[in-house]
């Protein structure tokens, strides 16, 4: 592997890439000597005669990338790659604990999948078991306890089934809107919470 210079320059930044293409982008970007990230999850899919388990990318359309933003090029002529993701037009980086965020859940040995984006929840930490410190919202779904954390530039969010009695609320400062989501059936309750930082 061809090691990379300028690494005090490398940031987190995510690939737009063509559907299908994740796990062969992801491949020539690590051969082009990067450090390339592609969460991964297993799913159900129904076929003719049976139903499969199979592994699909986390975020599709996108690969995860580490990389110095002037040293781009090469990752763009790779086939299947289409942009570096930007705001205002420029490339834009993913802030490196939401990257740790989302490794720290893949690779928990956790219940996990990909979830509705959302700003919205009841900040919690979580105090023991193999996600012990990572921050999110908390969710309910049908008695289920949810912490989901998000990947925010691409609005896209995670969400690992966790045990309720390992996170404890975050204490906030200034006043927040937060809502605790609890489905059951068809029925949906939203309680509304105010919180302060500390």
């Amino acid at each position: 592997m061809k090691m990379r210079m300028n690494q005090n320059y490398y940031r987190w930044y995510a690939l737009l890439v063509r559907t299908r293409f994740e796990k062969m982008v992801a491949l020539h970007v690590g051969k082009k000597g990067f450090e390339e990230y592609l969460p991964m999850y297993r799913t159900a899919r129904q076929w003719s005669d049976r139903v499969k388990q199979t592994e699909v990318p986390l975020f599709p359309g996108y690969v995860f990338c580490k990389f110095d933003i002037n040293e781009r090029l090469p990752l763009l002529m790779i086939p299947g790659v289409m942009s570096v993701v930007s705001f205002g037009g420029a490339p834009f980086a993913i802030p490196e604990p939401e990257i740790r965020a989302v490794q720290e859940v893949v690779a928990s040995g956790l219940n996990y999948e990909p979830w509705p984006f959302s700003s919205i929840g009841q900040p919690v930490q979580v105090k023991f078991g193999p996600l012990k410190g990572l921050e999110g919202l908390i969710v309910e779904v049908k008695k289920n306890c949810h912490l989901v954390i998000s990947v925010t530039l691409l609005n896209r969010s995670v969400s690992v089934e966790i045990d309720r009695d390992s996170v404890a609320p975050i204490r906030q400062s200034a006043p927040i809107r937060t809502e605790l989501i609890r489905s059951s059936g068809k029925s949906r309750e939203t309680i509304h919470f105010s919180g302060f930082r500390s």
